[in-house]
């Protein structure tokens, strides 16, 4: 059969309790899923010591999972088609659940990396499955308010991860991170077998595996080319040349495989849709290279450069994130009463007045109160954007729902790779920058004199050790606005393609009432 044919069939909506008994089943598990990501992140720098390795050897339990659920994301459409969504979703649950307690055990970094990788997949699993599922439960009329609980869980969990993980780790130890999802997933286990309706009817159709087994090569080349390139100092590492090769290779070698293949990984008739493609791009630029850096960013901004503790990061990283589960549902709403379109445009003119305006102000000297006021425009913008770009995607996905949850999963977690990327990259080049002209423009005669009375009060190596970590402090605080700024350019780009959605919909109005007319 052939993919071009597999469309989602129209699932009767579930109704009253039933409805929220499995909305809530659905919605744990993948909070659950996406609040390790972003708990375990907190967990990191704290590995080395009893995994016997260094920061850089720690890096691979993100990345084992990080390349692990990319290519989950590969074949969970198949896998839902086969066997169908619930039994997939509760397949992702186990996967995570059983990985989970042998991170926990684990002894050894290579353990851990091999239990993080099988995490990562199963996180897959459960996104993919979880989003459809909730999808299908309500009736087209209420698909935005769907998406916006989805969103409350999904994007949410972020912004509580820090808190959460900086709580676990001070007083349970870093283990009790990975062993809370233990009782969590077997009684999702216990009652999702029972209560999960098992409705998706089974398709059978030819898995292109040249195709995923090339794009699984560009992907898993990428993504370690993307986390690994600073540490081997980018191109100029053999490693890293031979990734980007590999990478080229896999790419060229998917787009042949999918020009002669007659049943082809994607379904590319969707693109030829504008809201489609744009729902696509967005979730790529916007979402990938700029919302993922203030990911990123926001947590080392309370951390390293202001100094607070890990539990007073996770309430700055709150004090943004609780406005996105609450914008989350009134985005849904206002998108099933209106359109996506006004509540997107909204969304992209707050995130831009917001990263252009507030965030470059945050530095060293701003009080957390008031980096906590600044940020939250933030996350209301982030709030509004979640669930009308989701239903978008969704709703123009020609009755393939799998395959749009699918790509912008995809497109998110490289997107996402890229932003992460390049967020470390201008630490360390805005970093060494403002070195540089805070250097330039020191007064030679007073910086000696000062140099030299600490050399005298604290003894010479330390003096000038404490002179220079002095200016990397300050070179660190200047730097950032320019960090802040970049993150913001990509957004401005991505927004661009949230602003051209009005002018496509009047356009697309006007074709129709030509071809009225003629």
């Amino acid at each position: 059969m052939e993919k071009s044919g597999v469309k989602t069939p129209q699932i009767p909506p579930l109704e009253g309790a039933t409805l929220w008994v499995n909305v809530v089943l659905v919605i744990v598990g993948a909070f659950m899923a996406v609040l390790d990501t972003t708990v375990v992140d907190i967990i990191v720098p704290r590995l080395k010591g009893p995994l016997s390795t260094d920061m850089y050897g720690v890096q691979w339990v993100i990345t084992a999972y990080m390349m692990a659920a990319a290519v989950g994301l590969l074949v969970v459409e198949w896998l839902i088609k086969r066997w169908g969504a619930k039994w997939i979703y509760l397949g992702g649950v186990a996967l995570f659940t059983f990985a989970s307690l042998f991170c926990g055990l684990s002894f050894s970094l290579w353990e851990i990396v091999l239990f993080r990788a099988i995490q990562g997949f199963g996180e897959a699993l459960i996104m993919v499955t979880s989003q459809s599922m909730i999808f299908s439960f309500f009736p087209p009329q209420k698909r935005g308010l769907a998406m916006g609980i989805f969103a409350l869980g999904v994007a949410f969990a972020p912004a509580v991860g820090p808190t959460i993980g900086g709580y676990l780790t001070d007083w349970f130890g870093w283990r009790s991170v990975f062993f809370v999802n233990v009782p969590v997933g077997l009684l999702l286990l216990l009652f999702g077998s029972y209560l999960l309706p098992d409705n998706f009817p089974r398709e059978r159709y030819s898995l292109n595996f040249v195709s995923v087994g090339f794009l699984t090569i560009f992907t898993l080349s990428l993504l370690i080319l993307l986390s690994k390139g600073q540490e081997y100092g980018w191109f100029n590492s053999q490693l890293i040349v031979y990734l980007a090769f590999a990478s080229g290779f896999g790419l060229v070698g998917f787009v042949i495989s999918e020009s002669l293949s007659r049943h082809p990984l994607f379904y590319y008739p969707l693109f030829r849709n504008p809201y489609y493609t744009i729902g696509i791009l967005v979730y790529f630029i916007l979402l990938g290279f700029s919302m993922y850096q203030y990911f990123y960013l926001i947590p080392i901004y309370y951390e390293q450069l202001k100094g607070l503790p890990s539990i007073q990061t996770g309430y700055g990283v709150l004090g943004f994130g609780i406005w996105i589960g609450v914008f989350s549902i009134i985005a849904g709403a206002l998108s099933d009463k209106i359109s996506p379109i006004p509540v997107l445009v909204t969304a992209g003119l707050l995130y831009i007045f917001t990263t252009y305006f507030l965030f470059p102000t945050l530095n060293y000297y701003t009080p957390f109160w008031e980096a906590v006021v600044k940020t939250a425009p933030f996350g209301v913008a982030m709030g509004l954007f979640f669930a009308p770009i989701t239903l978008m995607v969704m709703e123009n996905s020609g009755g393939r729902v799998e395959q749009g949850v699918m790509v912008m999963d995809y497109v998110r977690f490289i997107g996402g790779s890229f932003g992460t990327a390049i967020a470390t990259n201008n630490l360390i080049y805005y970093k060494e920058e403002a070195f540089e002209g805070i250097t330039t423009l020191q007064n030679r005669e007073l910086t000696l004199q000062l140099l030299s009375q600490l050399e005298h009060f604290f003894g010479g190596e330390r003096g000038k050790a404490i002179f220079y970590r002095v200016q990397e402090f300050f070179a660190f605080n200047y730097g950032f606005k320019n960090v802040w700024l970049d993150a913001m350019a990509w957004g401005f780009l991505g927004s661009l393609f949230i602003f051209a959605l009005p002018v496509i919909k009047k356009w697309r109005k006007f074709k129709v009432k030509i071809e009225v007319k003629n």
